[in-house]
């Protein structure tokens, strides 16, 4: 949590951390928070902070990796795609990191960081 503090007090409006990967005019996109703490308040509190643990290796992942990810449209919504990228933490455990884009509207949403199990 003081890691999306630290990120949110840069900003008056809604936070954000700009991709490495998502570049548009050479300008690195911003990806937002908005559906992230929706979806982990679903889960069950130790499911939740099993999650946290890989909140700041997500963070880093979007930031600096400019590595292809998985990419299919979502299923249920047609105006969406599904972005999964993957990363290793500091204890080479394997992670995910799941970002969504609005076609529409083109912005881009954290909704997940979970272990590969």
């Amino acid at each position: 949590m003081f890691v999306f503090h630290k990120i949110a007090s840069k900003t008056k409006r809604k936070p954000y951390v700009r991709s490495a990967y998502f570049r548009e005019n050479k300008k690195k996109q911003k990806i937002f928070f908005d559906y992230f703490w929706e979806h982990l308040f679903q889960k069950n509190p130790k499911e939740r902070m099993k999650r946290l643990k890989y909140f700041q290796a997500a963070l880093e992942v979007i930031a600096e990796s400019r590595n292809h990810p998985i990419a299919e449209k979502n299923h249920y919504k047609k105006n969406e795609t599904l972005y999964r990228f993957s990363g290793l933490t500091r204890d080479k455990s394997l992670f995910f990191v799941q970002i969504k884009k609005d076609e529409k509207t083109g912005k881009r949403y954290l909704m997940s960081c979970f272990p590969v199990e």
